[in-house]
């Protein structure tokens, strides 16, 4: 950038004379840029995901070699695999990713409830993450969403398609219940209840503003 002193105006050209009165352009201190290089920071975090990825393979590779050597019945080196999976993907997705909150949540929450029931199956399958982590896994997204509506109070009726989905999401325990695969009936409604709850309550007290959303997401 250069300036000049006859016609008093900024070029941003690289050139060393004015196009107006062609003078001597005299050059100019560099603006500083006011905004982060985010290019940086993601670089940062691609190499630090890449370098946990290549130990938690080598990690994984040295337990699989000990699980076999030791002739164990039960493969105990998939459950250490599985962890160092999720937390690859909380790097990667959570923090490196694009999408928003709801997204990231919602995804986070379905991987650490299919991890468990992982598991649970390679331990030997006792039953307690169908029984417990799917029901309560609905729940805490649930109060997620209650916490997320009273940060974000100017646009609270966003979150009620979160809601409806939630919903949909706990009628899961109920279906695992009636195909004998969980046993515990409290545990079963809950979801259920408090998903309806949370919604119902949004729609009676938000009243207009969360009748409109509604009816813009459905097209009613």
């Amino acid at each position: 950038m250069a300036k000049c002193r006859t016609c008093q105006i900024e070029i941003l050209d690289d050139t060393e004379v004015c196009p107006l009165c062609k003078s001597i352009l005299e050059p100019t201190d560099p603006v500083e840029n006011m905004y982060p290089d985010l290019r940086i920071k993601m670089m940062k975090m691609t190499l630090f995901s890449n370098i946990y990825l290549f130990l938690a393979i080598c990690c994984e590779a040295v337990l699989i070699a000990i699980n076999i050597l030791t002739k164990n019945q039960i493969w105990w080196s998939a459950i250490p695999g599985l962890v160092l999976l999720y937390f690859y993907f909380v790097i990667r997705y959570a923090i490196r990713g694009k999408s928003g909150h709801r997204a990231k949540i919602s995804s986070l929450t379905i991987l650490a409830v299919a991890s468990t029931v992982a598991i649970d199956m390679v331990s030997g399958y006792r039953g307690w993450s169908v029984e417990y982590v799917i029901p309560f896994g609905i729940v805490i997204v649930d109060f997620i969403i209650l916490i997320c509506m009273r940060i974000n109070r100017r646009n609270w009726q966003s979150y009620m398609m979160w809601q409806v989905l939630m919903m949909l999401c706990s009628i899961i325990p109920i279906l695992l219940y009636f195909a004998e695969l969980e046993e515990n009936r409290y545990l079963v409604f809950l979801p259920m209840m408090i998903s309806v709850a949370l919604f119902l309550g949004t729609l009676i007290i938000g009243d207009r503003r969360a009748r409109t959303e509604l009816k813009r997401r459905f097209h009613v």
